[in-house]
């Protein structure tokens, strides 16, 4: 190994270490900037290093693609409203599954027959892998992208023949890849692959309810650090391996806790979802009783210990500042104040995190579900925003509903519930919340966030 060959490999290592001390720094709102810079500074000496070393006869249209991406992604940075951020997220996967295809392609496309002749079967292996992968990401990505962003219908798209067809694509990826390492020259096989697996990736996604979408967003993380690392394999860079392989581990490990929370498993998740729920044959009976924030601010003047738990609702409405001036004022009042999160509450793992850290919530107020539920006799009061699903007591008390036996949080057990939501309707899951009719709840119906500026203005008037 000569000097330059050391020292670019150095590098890489260094790269490396860069990508996992960003990672763990990620891992705490206080260190997730310095987290995601040393990220930044990592993936910019990979791309520097791997250029300069490469044999590149012209960096006019790398240069082009450097400024017109890195000026894109600054604006869309800067412009992006936090509900859209799972969508954003989702379209990350997308883009980065389509960059290990091209890759692929790529990597195809620069082999004259002298080199096609003399590579061996694991290098197309690896291209068909990268190709296959990452086509199936971008696509699934993209239906993803149109579910959270309600360009398309949040419901499971099932229709007859779905599965024969999706069998038809598994066999066709097995002949179409033997094929494709057999004769690589052959274009065809390259595009059938490209084909089969763009539409597979809508097949498999269109099938899976809205509800289960914070589960494929992670599934599709993993999917294009797997693809990265096909990818690297084909062309033989060390860098991209590594990285998408920390990429692809790291999404499978937050798939299998979301699953987990969700006390599924990924077959079920992915072979059906939430949106078309078998029928539950116990009638859920009651009246809901409402009352307006002049009442509730009351109730709330005197509560000791309040716990709030956010969902989806919050973001909608952009809430979470109001909620933070909420828990000023409780505060203030000499009451504390904590969150309850759920795994999968809102649209993309850590979605409540992002929004409450936006607003300046001490994270150490924060709470994971096993946290509170031991003590949720304790709560005076718990204040559920824009969740719905998470807090069902059907997972825990009717043995029949499609989510029974899911972890939730057990908000029921509390001495008293507001539920603030636009409507008693059923969320995601398509099931109805027998929660709206327990003799502790309130429900405070309208926008989230009039109703807590309401409750803010009550608590100003003192």
């Amino acid at each position: 190994m000569d000097n330059i060959e050391l020292l670019i490999n150095l590098i890489y290592a260094l790269v490396a270490a860069l990508f996992i001390i960003g990672l763990k720094l990620l891992s705490h709102p206080d260190t997730a900037k310095k987290g995601n810079f040393l990220s930044s500074i990592g993936m910019l000496l990979a791309i520097l290093v791997t250029l300069l070393h490469k044999d590149i006869l012209s960096y006019e249209w790398i240069i082009i693609g450097i400024l017109l991406g890195g000026a894109y992604g600054a604006y869309k940075a800067k412009s992006v409203e936090m509900t859209q951020m799972p969508e954003m997220v989702s379209l990350f996967n997308g883009f980065g599954g389509l960059a290990s295809l091209c890759v692929g392609w790529a990597a195809i496309s620069g082999m004259n027959n002298f080199v096609l002749g003399s590579t061996g079967s694991f290098v197309f292996l690896s291209v068909f892998i990268s190709i296959l992968i990452g086509g199936v990401t971008f696509s699934g990505s993209v239906i993803a992208w149109g579910k959270l962003s309600g360009t398309l219908a949040t419901k499971a798209y099932i229709f007859k023949g779905l599965r024969s067809l999706s069998i038809a694509h598994l066999v066709g990826f097995i002949l179409v890849g033997a094929l494709f390492v057999a004769e690589p020259d052959n274009g065809l096989w390259l595009t059938l692959a490209i084909l089969l697996a763009l539409s597979f990736g809508v097949l498999a996604t269109i099938s899976i309810g809205g509800a289960d979408m914070p589960v494929v967003i992670a599934l599709l993380n993993s999917y294009s650090g797997l693809a990265a690392t096909a990818a690297g394999l084909a062309v033989g860079n060390t860098i991209l391996i590594v990285t998408g392989l920390l990429v692809g581990a790291s999404g499978l490990i937050l798939t299998n806790i979301m699953c987990k929370a969700m006390n599924r498993s990924l077959t079920n998740v992915l072979l059906s979802g939430f949106a078309q729920p078998r029928a539950s044959t116990e009638k859920i009976e009651g009246e809901i009783s409402t009352m307006d924030p002049k009442d509730a601010f009351y109730i709330l003047e005197a509560a000791q210990s309040v716990l709030i738990v956010p969902g989806y609702g919050m973001a909608v409405a952009q809430a979470q500042h109001v909620v933070r001036e909420l828990q000023v004022h409780l505060e203030k009042n000499n009451c504390t104040v904590n969150y309850a999160i759920h795994p999968v509450a809102g649209r993309m793992p850590g979605h409540m995190n992002v929004l409450l850290a936006e607003a300046d919530v001490p994270y150490e107020l924060l709470y994971e579900m096993d946290a509170v539920n031991p003590n949720m006799e304790n709560y005076d009061v718990v204040i559920v925003i824009g969740a719905n699903d998470v807090v069902n007591p059907a997972a825990k008390e009717i043995k029949d509903s499609p989510i029974y036996g899911m972890p939730v949080i057990e908000v029921y057990r509390a001495k008293t519930v507001f539920v603030l939501k636009r409507s008693a309707n059923a969320g995601f899951a398509g099931v109805d919340n027998p929660l709206f009719f327990k003799d502790n709840t309130q429900m405070l119906l309208g926008d989230a966030k009039s109703t807590i500026s309401a409750l803010v203005r009550e608590f100003g008037d003192e």
